[in-house]
């Protein structure tokens, strides 16, 4: 496979995530197909090309995955948020909230949610523009961190780590009440960062008088 085609595929998996059609081959069909998708190339040469593509040396994977789960596509990752980070500038806002997508490959790390309507795949905490729906920054989760620092709750550590490119740029985190705690916001606040979300009423740093509200969960500002 020369360069060329090689871009042509990147392509097509880019224009997949802006066509909504319900399955891969249906891109391809006289009534939902994207013309463009169907002009670039064929549907059983994707599919080869989508079989056989490996961005890993299966050779050294099982030494590597001792130190990294994400072994088998961490450099090409890496290259990927990486670009994510310094090729758009964000607005103000950006959301963190978490991400599962659809899959079954046979992995420690694999998440399985009965809520989802894919109920089993790979879970991503994901930070996005709020207005132009861009993913500023991506980490996939991978269960157990012994990186992360004893005492930090992981609510914490994902949106910390999310936010790390945007600190002391007086941007604002968006978050559900999963993410949305005073520990996590003193320390936004020293980097000159907002934090707005969603917050459980049972939590115990919400004063008395706020928990005897009807509702379940409110929003509050932290600035």
């Amino acid at each position: 496979m020369a360069l060329p085609e090689l871009m042509a595929f990147i392509a097509i998996i880019i224009l997949r995530g802006l066509t909504k059609v319900p399955s891969l081959s249906d891109c391809w069909s006289a009534n939902l197909g994207n013309p463009q998708i169907i002009a670039t190339m064929s549907r059983n040469r994707f599919k080869d090309i989508m079989r056989h593509l490996c961005f890993d040396d299966r050779d050294t994977r099982s030494e590597r995955t001792k130190t990294d789960k994400f072994a088998a596509i961490s450099a090409m990752w890496s290259s990927f948020v990486t670009n994510c980070i310094t090729s758009y500038n964000s607005g103000r806002h950006i959301t963190t909230d978490e991400q599962l997508f659809l899959s079954k490959t046979r992995c420690c790390f694999l998440q399985y949610v009965a809520t989802k309507p894919d109920k089993f795949g790979i879970k991503f905490w994901a930070a996005c523009d709020l207005k132009s729906k861009y993913i500023c920054n991506v980490l996939p989760y991978l269960c157990k961190d012994p990186s992360r620092p004893s005492g930090e709750r992981l609510s914490e550590n994902v949106v910390l780590r999310l936010m790390e490119p945007f600190l002391d740029k007086r941007k604002n985190g968006t978050t559900d009440n999963f993410f949305t705690l005073m520990s996590l916001a003193q320390p936004l606040l020293r980097w000159k960062t907002t934090i707005l979300g969603t917050v459980n009423k049972i939590h115990w740093e919400i004063p008395q008088s706020s928990r005897q509200r009807d509702c379940n969960e409110f929003t509050t500002q932290v600035f």
